[in-house]
């Protein structure tokens, strides 16, 4: 059984830093793309970002470049996303997204997403 399981969401001050972790048991991430996104009750997803196998970075979405960034340790099993600069806005749920293949779509595993987690809360205060 493949359970994908995100971690390291936290309380807060506007300007700090989180570093997210999606940790994967039941499956090798050596073959597919992993991508983060956002989603809060009632709104549409946001795709924040996507990396290869490789370690290769599709570009970020425009809301979060410059600030997070996406890695991964396949030895681990383990995909992060550091974030810095955090803003008031960036509070949100966050998902990690296994892709059914090695390609990244923009900010997001290309063909389709084969899991995720149950996310994992982000809050950022003013």
């Amino acid at each position: 059984q493949v359970q994908v399981v995100e971690s390291g969401g936290d309380l807060v001050e506007a300007g700090g830093s989180l570093r997210l972790s999606c940790t994967v048991s039941g499956l090798s991430l050596a073959g597919h793309a992993v991508g983060w996104y956002r989603q809060a009750p009632g709104k549409e997803r946001e795709d924040i970002a996507c990396i290869t196998p490789k370690g290769s970075v599709a570009p970020y979405a425009e809301s979060v470049k410059g600030r997070f960034t996406i890695s991964r340790d396949n030895a681990e099993n383990t995909v992060y996303l550091q974030m810095n600069s955090l803003k008031p806005d960036d509070t949100n749920t966050y998902f990690c997204a296994v892709g059914s293949s090695v390609q990244c779509i923009d900010q997001t595993p290309g063909n389709r997403v084969a899991y995720w987690g149950q996310g994992t809360q982000v809050t950022v205060s003013s």
